[in-house]
């Protein structure tokens, strides 16, 4: 028999766990963030939310490069990001903060829980209009925000509050607005530039670099509060370039 004949060797089973024990992995983080923030732990929980995002970013691409993706894979991944992105988020800002409403009557103490549960709700509806235009839409673009970038604000604003020494009942209605702004923005139909399929042609251009080393270097001086205003320049990108563009198309008078 010719050696080009034989079947290729089969591949082992347990590279189709990779990615779904890196997925179980930001699920694991997404969980631990609500224990910690339920025992007041919560630059640790905000940290959980961040290495959740890590594992995220990474089971996605595993599966593309070992060639394990399946339908599977997707949907336990969108169960994941729901309590890693939704609920974890969620709970982190309502034990941080809007738990404070208690104090200001029974009326207003379910503004705070219902701002999270709008939030979490968001979240979910976020993941299933995405999951069902998979194929269908400019890759280049995020139609509304993405759960990892909202959850990404939600966290680093309580990380970098505390960091400044603010106490979170005190800004719960700062905090309200954070979160209520993080939800509507995932069910709008702003579009987010994504990053996926940059750069072109495998050529980065030197302004990116020099943006890449930026980052890096007020991450490392200042990790929350760099994050934090990382994470509200791109949030805030999205409602800027729909204005830019409605006022580009507005007819000169």
């Amino acid at each position: 028999m010719d050696p080009q004949d034989e079947p290729a060797p089969a591949r082992g089973r347990g590279i189709y766990l990779l990615p779904n024990l890196l997925t179980t992995g930001g699920l694991f983080a997404g969980f631990y963030a609500i224990l910690a923030a339920a025992s007041g732990n919560f630059e640790n929980a905000c940290i959980a939310v961040f290495v959740a995002g890590l594992f995220d970013g990474l089971d996605g691409r595993v599966a593309r490069m070992t060639g394990t993706t399946s339908e599977f894979g997707v949907q336990y991944d969108s169960l994941a990001d729901l309590v890693s992105f939704g609920m974890a988020p969620s709970l982190v800002m309502y034990h941080w903060a809007l738990v404070g409403f208690r104090a200001d009557g029974p009326v207003l103490a379910k503004v705070g829980w219902a701002a999270a549960f709008l939030y979490a709700a968001c979240a979910a509806l976020r993941l299933a209009r995405f999951n069902t235009q998979v194929g269908s839409t400019d890759k280049r673009w995020f139609i509304g925000l993405a759960s990892p970038a909202a959850a990404g604000l939600m966290v680093s604003f309580v990380w970098a509050m505390n960091t400044f020494g603010y106490g979170g009942q005190g800004l719960r209605w700062l905090a309200f607005a954070v979160t209520v702004a993080a939800g509507l923005l995932m069910v709008s139909r702003i579009k987010y530039f994504s990053f996926k399929g940059f750069p072109k042609g495998g050529r980065v251009p030197f302004f990116v670099m020099a943006l890449v080393v930026v980052t890096i270097a007020v991450l490392f001086i200042a990790q929350a509060k760099g994050l934090f205003a990382i994470a509200l320049v791109y949030v805030l990108s999205g409602p800027a370039w729909w204005l830019w563009t409605k006022l580009r198309r507005k007819p000169a008078a």
